[in-house]
């Protein structure tokens, strides 16, 4: 019995001393998908004060009179529509300009101080596009 004991004793030892010596303790892993530091100062913030409505893309049909719809914040707002408690008076294929009462707003796509790109889309069928490919709004 004692001869069983001293390997399992040796065994011991050694993993208490790998554990003992420095650098031996792995490191904490860091999420990939957790947002860099900066990004979470500027939402702590902006939760105090309200938010400026972002606009993220517009799709305009080509047909005259055809439809447009402006991509506010996540939520499609088509021409006309409303989105809290704003009115969609007009979009074009840069901005769109919203309307509470006498207030006027016009979101832009592309503001030149924060550098954000966003999406244009002009929907209908393309000359050069197969026509399978080309989706329409109707």
């Amino acid at each position: 019995m004692d001869e069983a004991v001293t390997p399992m004793r040796a065994v011991l030892a050694a993993a208490l001393l790998l554990a003992a010596l420095p650098g031996a303790h792995a490191q904490a892993l860091q999420d990939p998908t957790r947002p860099p530091s900066q990004f979470g100062a500027r939402a702590g913030a902006a939760a105090s004060a309200p938010a400026r409505p972002q606009l993220q893309s517009v799709l305009i049909a080509r047909a005259a009179g055809g439809r447009r719809v402006a991509v506010i914040d996540g939520e499609t707002v088509p021409l006309g529509g409303s989105f809290r408690g704003a009115r969609v008076v007009r979009v074009t294929q840069t901005e769109v300009e919203l309307a509470r009462g006498r207030e006027r707003q016009v979101l832009k796509l592309y503001d030149g101080a924060a550098g954000a790109g966003a999406a244009v889309a002009t929907v209908g069928v393309a000359a050069a596009a197969p026509a399978a490919l080309a989706p329409t709004l109707p």
